[in-house]
This record gives structure tokens, sequence and C-alpha cells, in this order.
């Protein structure tokens, strides 16, 4: 089995669940499975909420959310129509949102993008996604630890600042090395570090791109929030919020320094290359005198002056040197200028 099967079928079952929480007021959540899940959902008076992470990239999974979710129409047309496109939106006393997120890998520190379905209900959380994110693996992390949860909505409020911090730990880790760059830059010793900060800035700019949006759509929901969610909810998703917008900024001024070190690396490679073509016409000018006299003396025909005078050579060897002096002189004075 390839790492990208491991990857798409870790932790799922039969159906495609990964993972499945049942949540009691006041309580830590319980691990249950998905046979707990439709009994849960069968029952006349349900007792607190319910998170479940699919893994869409199993091919029952659709079929058993049709089956026993009563999910919205507008769910499934997201799931087909596959847009990685951050939005959410309030339908029929629920949330549902695409969320783009940094992929999990097993080995690698990862800056790919990918993106996720959220269902957010009274009594329900649902995430689905093709491929591992780090802020589900976080989250999934705390509610086994323990980690106590009040409402559906505070599932998601915690994602979201995983999702923050995720993002903070990759602009912290980048923000390292182009210090490490600008350094050498600044010392007169860096090398050619223009692929790897172009790298650099692709990838963030990507991230850039992706994550964006999410902030200008939860503070759209924020101004007129639904009525069924709890005050202490929308001030946390409003917090959360508002942090990732901080992130998201610190992103954006990141991209801008790499941009201005690109221009300072570009700056002096410019300035290495005139200061190499002022050297080698530097050569050619006081290379000059000294080619056009042997250009002469070289043409073999009669009446070359000196050739019988005793000190001939020397007499051309003053000259040349003279005059290579004075050409010299001259250039050099002309830069000093």
């Amino acid at each position: 089995m390839n790492l990208n099967t491991r990857q798409a079928s870790y932790g799922a079952d039969e159906i495609g669940l990964i993972c499945g929480f049942h949540f009691d007021v006041r309580q830590t959540g319980r691990e249950i499975d998905s046979g707990s899940v439709v009994n849960w959902l069968q029952q006349d008076q349900r007792q607190g909420f319910l998170w479940l992470h699919f893994n869409l990239a199993h091919a029952p999974c659709e079929r058993w959310m049709r089956t026993h979710l009563a999910l919205p129409d507008d769910f499934f047309n997201m799931l087909r129509d596959g847009s990685s496109s951050t939005r959410i939106e309030h339908i029929d006393h629920a949330l549902l949102a695409v969320i783009n997120d940094v992929a999990f890998n097993f080995n690698l520190v990862s800056t790919d993008v990918s993106s996720m379905l959220v269902y957010v209900h009274q009594q329900i959380l649902i995430t689905a996604r093709a491929k591992p994110l780090r802020s589900v693996d976080q989250l999934r992390a705390a509610v086994k630890r323990g980690e106590q949860f009040h409402s559906s909505l505070a599932l998601l409020v915690h994602l979201l600042q995983d999702q923050a911090d995720i993002l903070s730990r990759i602009v912290r880790n980048t923000t390292g090395e182009i210090d490490d760059i600008e350094d050498k830059l600044l010392a007169q010793r860096g090398h050619d570090n223009r692929a790897e900060l172009a790298s650099m800035r692709r990838t963030l700019v990507r991230l850039q791109r992706l994550l964006a949006p999410e902030p200008s759509a939860l503070f759209r929901l924020l101004n007129r929030p639904p009525d069924w969610l709890q005050e202490q909810d929308v001030q946390d998703l409003r917090e959360s919020t508002e942090e990732f917008s901080l992130v998201l900024n610190d992103l954006t001024s990141l991209v801008e320094r790499i941009k201005l070190l690109q221009e300072e690396l570009a700056a002096q490679l410019n300035e290495q290359t005139n200061k190499t073509l002022f050297t080698l016409t530097m050569v050619t000018v006081l290379a000059l005198p000294i080619n056009i006299v042997a250009g002469f003396f070289g043409m073999n025909v009669g009446g070359i002056p000196l050739a019988d005078h005793p000190h001939g050579f020397w007499v051309l060897v003053a000259f040349v040197a003279g005059f290579t002096g004075l050409a010299g002189t001259w250039a050099f004075r002309g830069k000093r200028n």
C-alpha cells in the first residue's frame, strides 16, 4: 500500500467514519462507532450532541450520510462540486461551510492545502474531507485528552483556533528561515537564495489565497448570527476569527518581506554583473595599444620604423606602457567620478 492510499484510509471504518464522539453537558467526549450513531439518531429524546468526522475517499461514505443523516441538499451539492472556495452559509437553522486547511503528512511538515466540508447544527457537528488535515487531527487529540465542550459550535471554534495555530507555526518557521537569509545578506556572506525565497513566497501566496476569504465569511456571519447560537459561542467565534485575521496579516507582511529580499538579491546580482563587465572592459582597453602596435609591426612590409635602431624594442615598450598608463588613469578616474 503506497503512502497516499494509507493516508486516505487512515483510521476510517467500513463506511468512512474516521471518528465519532458523543458529548453530554459538562462531560468529556465519549468515542462511539457508526452503529451507536444510528441508535442515537433514532432516539426521540436526544441527549447531548455528536461530532462525526468522515473520510470522503471511501465510496460508501456519501451513501451512508444520505441514508442516516438529515443533511441539506446543498451539502451534497458542495460535495459533488468539489469547490475549494471558502464560504460559510446559514441554511435551515444550521451552518454549512467549506474550509481550507493545511494537509496532514505522516513524516513531513506539509504546507499543502486541502478542503473540508463542515455542517454545524445544535446537536451535531459533521466534518468531511478527502485528505488528512492537521487541525482536525489536533481537535481529535484534544477531545481524547478530555477537554470539555458545551456545544457543537464550541467544537468548530476549537477547530478554527487549531487552524490559526498551525498557520501561525508555519509563519513562525518561515520567519526564522528568512531571518537567517537576511542576516547572511546583510553580512555580505550569503549565497544565491533566490530559488529558496521563490519557493517560500509561492507557498505563502497559495496559503494566503486559499485561507484569506475565511475571516471575511465568518465576520459576515457574525454580523447577523443565527438565533440558535449561544452568546458565548458567538463571542468565542468572533475572537478566533480576529486571531486568524491577525495571523493572515502576519502572512501578508511576510510575503512583502520576501519580495523585498528578492529585490535586494536582484540588485546585488546586477551590481556584481556590472563590476564584472567593467573589469572585462578595462582589460580590453588596457590591452588595446599593444594589440594595435603588434598589428602594425606584424605586417611584414618594408619601411618598418626602428627596425635597425639598436634600442627600438625598448622604445616601443616605453611607448606602449606610457599609452596604457594614460588610458588606465583616464578610465579609473571616470569610474571614481
